[in-house]
């Protein structure tokens, strides 16, 4: 693979701000599926369900990781998957753009999401497998984690905006038209700038090219889970990201209480990605200036103040202030996890590892979106949508103050792994 820092940065960058395009459940078709299912008279507890089955690709990333790593595909264990994944998504996506969009298809649309979704959350995979093996040994985590994410977010600025168009005038379906074409710039991207060095015939094998069998791969995923450092990481993950209130429960009490125009909350996600790009770019600079221990402590605050701010989300002036807000501290809370997962991973199993670590928190942010979801339809039949979109904020931040227990652990593994500074 290109050994330049400097050209896999600028890839992490175009990958990432695609995937933040073309992500179903976050990304430029986010809004639109969900006014989709709200036109279709789907309950917020249907819709939440519905994103929390298309999560599902995300929870399994450790079996993307295990073919990237154990698997290669045509001599190689990062560019062909990337070539793979990214035509599957963009031949997936397009197709999308001739289906027909009625009440009676809920399910069709779920099913015909998964196959791309599965696709770009493995793509994903090898990308992180990527960023682990070139930043790890030179301390660079941070800032790769920093320029994926702050490209993500840079692409959240335009989904927000266009998504919230779309659902607006009822043009959901050229969406996946834009999604699709996205796709197809990822595939070129891989194509043009992933390279890895070809092999003579005279030139043995090395062992991470050969193909490993599938109880060497299913021992190696059991290794994995063993170890005590990836337990204690793994675990603070779940528990930081199972948060009940999610962006379905948002999207439906902006839209429905406060009636705010599908235009509005698309814009409202604008602005609270130009304060993720804010912190993303904030935290490449001040990370490695930082100890662990007010790195971990950090994020759990972080965690909590970008749920409370949801306090004071009533009216059109305090919901752009809340959203610029959360999204400069939940960036950097969830950048500090992922830069402290990726220190712990070892270079010759990054997919794999890293996958397992992304997959769990993925998990957590799926069944927490459903429970959620269910919990405020409920609460918001018996109380009203006020008192339960409240109630929601306050057992999101209880539950994300829970990772204090788990804080001690956690750092006790970093350290381990000798990144303490």
């Amino acid at each position: 693979m290109t050994s330049s820092v400097v050209g896999l940065s600028v890839l992490f960058g175009l990958l990432y701000f695609v995937q933040g395009i073309v992500e179903p459940t976050e990304g430029l078709l986010s809004q639109p599926t969900k006014s989709l299912l709200r036109r279709w008279e789907h309950s917020a507890s249907s819709a939440a369900w519905f994103a929390a089955v298309l999560s599902l690709p995300w929870a399994i990333k450790p079996l993307y990781g295990l073919l990237t790593d154990f698997r290669p595909l045509g001599g190689s264990r990062r560019r062909s998957y990337l070539l793979l994944t990214t035509s599957v998504a963009f031949v997936g996506m397009s197709a999308l753009y001739f289906l027909p969009l009625d009440p009676t298809m809920a399910l069709p649309l779920l099913l015909c999401l998964l196959v791309p979704a599965v696709a770009i959350a493995f793509s994903d995979v090898v990308v992180d497998a990527l960023m682990v093996e070139v930043g790890q040994p030179r301390g660079l985590t941070g800032q790769l984690q920093s320029i994926q994410w702050t490209s993500l977010y840079a692409a959240t600025i335009f989904t927000g905006v266009v998504g919230g168009t779309l659902s607006q005038s009822g043009q959901q379906q050229l969406g996946f038209l834009i999604a699709g074409l996205s796709c197809g710039a990822s595939l070129l991207a891989v194509w043009l700038l992933v390279r890895e060095p070809e092999r003579s015939p005279a030139q043995p094998a090395s062992s991470s090219e050969h193909a490993a069998k599938p109880s060497q791969m299913l021992h190696e995923l059991r290794t994995t889970f063993r170890q005590r450092d990836i337990l204690a990481i793994g675990a603070f993950l779940f528990l930081w990201n199972f948060n009940p209130f999610s962006a379905t429960v948002l999207y439906y009490y902006s839209t429905t209480t406060l009636e705010f125009s599908e235009q509005f909350v698309g814009t409202l996600t604008s602005w609270q990605a130009v304060g993720g790009v804010i912190g993303c770019a904030g935290y490449g600079i001040i990370c490695r200036r930082i100890s662990v221990p007010w790195l971990i402590h950090g994020s759990i605050a972080a965690g909590i103040l970008a749920t409370l701010a949801y306090w004071a989300y009533r009216d059109p002036t305090s919901s752009v202030f809340v959203s610029v807000l959360v999204g400069v501290v939940y960036a950097i809370g969830t950048i500090i996890q992922l830069d402290l997962a990726a220190r712990v991973c070892r270079p010759e199993t990054a997919g794999t590892t890293f996958a397992l670590l992304m997959s769990l928190s993925n998990l957590s942010v799926a069944l927490a979106q459903g429970l959620g979801g269910t919990i405020y339809a409920t609460l918001t039949e018996r109380l009203g949508a006020g008192p339960a979109f409240h109630g929601l904020v306050a057992v999101g931040a209880l539950f994300t103050a829970t990772c204090w227990l788990l804080a001690p652990l956690l750092t006790r593994a970093i350290a381990r792994h000798g990144r303490s500074d």
